[in-house]
């Protein structure tokens, strides 16, 4: 059989099926549909869409949004040898646990030096605090000493001058003597000439004005002796009074001296001290725990390396406590606020969670982004932004610690 035979065949088939079906098509008996069920799935059709109106007004959901928490970056506070690493990638650990071990000898080298160090300012503080009592005590001393001086020597002053008095005194009363006996003896010797009186007597006279200006001559210079007596009492009572002087003026600036100088060794024990509490928490610092609780990530500790201060090591990501940022549409938060129902839908685990509005944003994301858009250059297009919303799980769901930050959910909120 040829190829068009067939052909032929097959279309005078179909013609044939066309022909009885529609034969029974209009034998068959038209059946109409009753106006009131029509009606009656109109009216469902419509209660339904209302439903889903007014359902649809009662809540808010995204699909931009992902599980949020803290990540805790782990970082040395020294430089140093990594000499153990107690963690791995994806290992739960608790707050205090060891993560890593380094090189200690460094440190302890110099926590022993700064030892050292403070005991020896401490030790120069505490031979420094017995000066100022001493200090105070000479003080004291040297000031009732040359009290004592200016008082001796005002005495003395005083002595110096009554024996100059005295010496005057006595000038005077042998002058007065001399004059007499000088009288006498010229008399004497008037009447010697004339031969009145014996040679005796003249002899007796001339002596004794001539011992009476030996007296008047020894007396002259005891005045002087006096004078010059009085002259060095009087410098020296100057001096003692010089002295006393600069005893009370020196005295406090001696305190003051002493004084600055605990002061000072007490700095440079404070200092020490300190340099040891430094060298302390330095040696302590050769342990790194973990600040908190959570699984560790970002692994980069590795035995024999070399590590600065503030180089990251770890990553903790704290697991126990996450919450969801849902970044909705400017235009659905209108009725949204804090403490209202949340359903979550965590597309990981294809499961449900319930949870609450815990706050509200502050900024949209645009405006924190590294460049933010500047509406004023002209080339102005809006946009509907969108604010993350926070929100917080609910405790004590079961499948909770399956969470991690990252997941894409979709949170659904019920508004009051």
């Amino acid at each position: 059989m040829s190829l068009d035979t067939s052909k032929e065949m097959d279309n005078a088939t179909r013609t044939s099926l066309a022909g009885e079906l529609d034969q029974t098509m209009v034998q068959a008996p038209r059946r109409r549909i009753n106006p009131f069920v029509l009606s009656g799935i109109a009216l469902i059709l419509l209660l339904a869409g209302i439903g889903l109106y007014l359902h649809s007004r009662g809540y808010e959901d995204t699909d931009d949004a992902q599980v949020d928490g803290h990540l805790n970056p782990i970082s040395s506070r020294i430089d140093g040898t990594i000499k153990a690493v107690h963690a791995d990638d994806n290992q739960a650990v608790e707050a205090g646990t060891l993560l890593v071990e380094l090189d200690p000898s460094d440190d302890q080298i110099a926590f022993e030096k700064a030892q050292s160090q403070h005991d020896q300012a401490v030790a120069q503080l505490g031979s420094a605090h017995p000066n100022l009592p001493i200090t105070l005590i000479n003080n004291r001393n040297d000031l009732t000493s040359s009290q004592a001086d200016v008082t001796a020597a005002e005495a003395a002053l005083a002595s110096a001058q009554h024996d100059l008095e005295s010496a005057d005194a006595r000038l005077k009363e042998s002058q007065a003597v001399n004059e007499r006996d000088q009288g006498d003896f010229s008399r004497y010797q008037s009447l010697f000439d004339k031969q009145e009186v014996a040679r005796a007597d003249y002899d007796h006279y001339k002596a004794t004005a001539a011992a009476q200006v030996q007296i008047v001559t020894s007396n002259q210079a005891a005045v002087a002796s006096a004078q010059k007596t009085v002259e060095q009492r009087m410098a020296q009572l100057s001096a003692q009074r010089s002295k006393l002087q600069q005893t009370q003026s020196s005295a406090p600036l001696q305190v003051a001296i002493r004084e600055a100088d605990i002061k000072s060794q007490q700095a440079n024990a404070e200092a020490a001290g300190a340099a040891l509490e430094q060298t302390r928490m330095n040696l302590a610092y050769c342990r790194i725990v973990a600040p908190v609780s959570g699984v560790v990530t970002q692994r980069s500790a590795e035995i024999g390396a070399r590590i600065s201060r503030g180089q990251q090591l770890f990553m903790i990501v704290q697991t126990g406590d996450l919450w969801v940022t849902a970044n909705f549409k400017e235009t659905q938060l209108g009725r949204m606020r804090p403490g209202q129902h949340v359903r979550i839908h965590v597309d990981a685990l294809s499961d449900d969670f319930d949870g609450t509005v815990e706050s509200m944003p502050a900024i949209t994301g645009s405006r924190t982004s590294v460049l933010p858009p500047e509406n004023a250059t002209g080339n102005y297009v809006k946009v509907i932004q969108r604010l993350p919303v926070r929100i917080r799980f609910n405790p004590g769901q079961k499948g909770l610690e399956k969470l991690r930050p990252g997941m894409s959910v979709e949170p659904t909120v019920r508004l009051d």
